[in-house]
């Protein structure tokens, strides 16, 4: 060390820091041979908490204002006494800045689904998204678990953790969860507020605040969706029998399309009748099946109109209702 740098570091003596850029959560103040003036002037800003670590322990933890640092750090005493050492003081200090500010919008996600048992499904497979937000707010347990004495430590460098952390709770509550996944929709916040209760003693034990958590989304995988939407879709249709009545009678104008001329619609719509008669039929109760009875609405040897479709006796020659001969 030249006398120059020598007698430089001993006038610097007003610490202070402002935050370059975003996602920063942690700084140590660059200096000299990591010697502090004493009675050095130390500033903290609001949004600012800083620790003061004097020969490897954490001394005091300061928040927003003026501090004035009085230590056992005498650098110009000191350096005298050690010029042998090339005038390297034994007493070490940092000090170290930590960012109390919200780190909003931060994600979660579960990388695949997670399977639980569902009093209505049996077992399903879930999906769910969200955002969260923190802030530190225990320095001293935030550099002691976490940031220690690295010269910065950024959201980035924490985001796994954290997000496995919110996975791993939600597992658990959703594995004794009572509530339906088709009523989880109506109940997200009320989720949301479970789940945060459950994740803040592990943020607090990392010296971190969840000040606000929100799921955004919970869901089924692709192909569980979409047996999801076949079971709400004969849900919709209510009773079979309807469903397949309906059904048969949006395919008429259809059939009779295709089957060309008066006389052919005629035939479509004679056999789309029937064809309705026998899928009514096939869905009756099994006991009216088995008892033999036909069905209300077909008399025994009936036939249909070639011309209007209409009922008409087995033996007639022509339609008692539009003359056509049969």
């Amino acid at each position: 060390m030249t006398l120059k740098q020598f007698l430089g570091k001993q006038f610097i003596d007003v610490i202070q820091w402002t935050e370059a850029e975003d996602g920063l959560l942690a700084y140590r103040y660059p200096m000299l041979d990591m010697e502090i003036q004493n009675g050095g002037q130390l500033t903290v800003r609001e949004s600012q908490m800083a620790a003061f670590v004097n020969e490897g322990k954490i001394a005091d933890i300061f928040g927003p204002g003026l501090h004035t640092l009085i230590t056992r750090n005498l650098p110009l005493l000191t350096d005298l006494k050690n010029w042998d050492k090339e005038f390297e003081s034994p007493f070490k200090s940092d000090v170290y800045f930590f960012s109390t500010r919200l780190q909003i919008d931060q994600k979660w996600g579960t990388a695949t689904p997670i399977t639980i048992r569902d009093k209505e499904f049996g077992a399903v497979r879930l999906r769910g998204y969200g955002i969260y937000s923190y802030r530190i707010s225990d320095p001293r347990t935030f550099f002691l678990q976490i940031s220690g004495t690295r010269e910065t430590y950024y959201v980035s460098d924490l985001e796994g953790q954290l997000r496995e952390t919110i996975v791993a709770r939600m597992t658990d509550i959703f594995a004794n969860s009572a509530v339906s996944f088709l009523d989880m929709a109506a109940n997200q916040a009320a989720l949301g507020l479970k789940i945060a209760d459950q994740v803040k003693p592990a943020f607090a034990a990392l010296g971190l605040d969840l000040t606000q958590f929100v799921v955004e989304s919970i869901s089924l995988p692709d192909e569980l969706q979409k047996v999801m939407d076949q079971r709400i879709g004969v849900s919709m249709a209510g009773d079979l029998g309807r469903y397949t009545q309906f059904e048969v009678a949006q395919a008429l104008p259809v059939a009779a399309a295709n089957s060309g001329g008066a006389a052919g619609m005629g035939v479509g719509l004679g056999a789309g009748v029937a064809m309705g008669q026998t899928i009514v039929e096939n869905v009756r109760p099994e006991s009216v099946r088995q008892s033999g009875a036909p069905a209300a609405s077909v008399a025994a040897g009936a036939k249909f109109c070639i011309e209007c479709g209409k009922q008409i006796p087995g033996g007639a020659k022509f339609c008692p209702d539009c003359g056509k001969a049969q």
